[in-house]
């Protein structure tokens, strides 16, 4: 059976992690937008949450989190925080929901969003995760694809991230990146048919 165009919603979800292992780390802290089937923003303000850490979890970090998060100021901003997790969970299921109706029918988009989604399935994020369909919408399978399979010309006029690492500014940077790669993969097909 062909598949059928989708009008559902994409929930662009980045976060920042004390590390990447599952069994210790944590979300440091997270940015989500929400736009349409064609990537415009159905909120411009977004959410943002800095969740708060305790000083031994900032200290159990290894390097680069220590070197990276200290010096975009991540984590102070985390050691006087006082959003905990199951807050920002809460916070952040209701703001999907206010775009978002109906559960199971957005997905998770992002890049390298498989990474945000393992830490966003454990506790007390889950229920983000269950209220968003199964797949997910991953811009770093169309970079790959496009590395593999487009025009040089089309390579070279992709953005350039920056590499922040800093949740807001990283998915702003995945929606017009997805923007991109809509416009020169798909538009011009669409356009002329």
């Amino acid at each position: 059976m062909p598949e059928s165009r989708s009008t559902e919603p994409l929930v662009w979800i980045d976060c920042e992690m004390t590390g990447l292992d599952l069994s210790k780390d944590s979300i440091m802290s997270l940015a989500c937008f929400v736009t349409d089937h064609n990537l415009q923003m159905l909120d411009h303000t977004g959410y943002e949450a800095v969740i708060h850490h305790t000083q031994a979890q900032m200290d159990a970090m290894g390097d680069w989190c220590k070197q990276h998060h200290g010096a975009s100021g991540l984590t102070k901003a985390c050691l006087d925080s006082f959003t905990m997790a199951e807050t920002a969970a809460t916070e952040l299921l209701e703001y999907i929901q206010k775009y978002v109706p109906d559960r199971r029918k957005a997905l998770l988009a992002g890049n390298t969003v498989h990474a945000d989604k393992a830490f966003l399935v454990q506790e007390p994020w889950t229920k983000v995760v269950k209220y968003l369909h199964h797949r997910i919408f991953d811009v770093s399978a169309i970079k790959e694809a496009a590395r593999r399979w487009a025009p040089v010309e089309v390579l070279k006029k992709s953005p350039q991230k920056a590499g922040k690492h800093e949740a807001k500014a990283d998915i702003l940077e995945s929606i017009e990146e997805a923007k991109y790669y809509k416009r020169v993969f798909f538009d011009k097909r669409n356009n002329g048919h």
